[in-house]
């Protein structure tokens, strides 16, 4: 049976539904509380919140990386494909190999 993209929204949806529900859970049930102190700043968060907020913050500092690398190829590949059919693209040019032997006609 063919999947059509509306079948597939569903699942995904259901899927991060649940994932919501069992982060909820894990936030209810961890609720004393704890100081948290970075740079200066002090807080008093329950566990839960506390570990939810430094897991968001982890996927943050690995996603924004990643996001600047995929938007630096996807401008280098928007400027190749400016460049004329007929023109070299930019960049180095190729050298001669040495000990090649060069043709001349006399």
């Amino acid at each position: 049976m063919k999947r059509s993209r509306i079948g597939e929204l569903w699942v995904v949806a259901v899927v991060f539904a649940i994932v919501l529900l069992l982060l909820m859970i894990f936030v209810l049930q961890n609720g004393q509380r704890a100081e948290v102190t970075f740079l200066g700043a002090h807080a008093a968060l329950p566990v839960g919140v506390a570990l939810l907020l430094a897991a968001i913050i982890g996927v943050l500092l690995v996603a924004l990386p990643g996001t600047a690398r995929i938007v630096q190829l996807r401008m280098r590949q928007r400027r190749r494909a400016t460049v004329a059919p007929g023109s070299p693209a930019p960049g180095p040019t190729a050298s001669p190999t040495p000990g090649a032997a060069t043709h001349r006609e006399g």
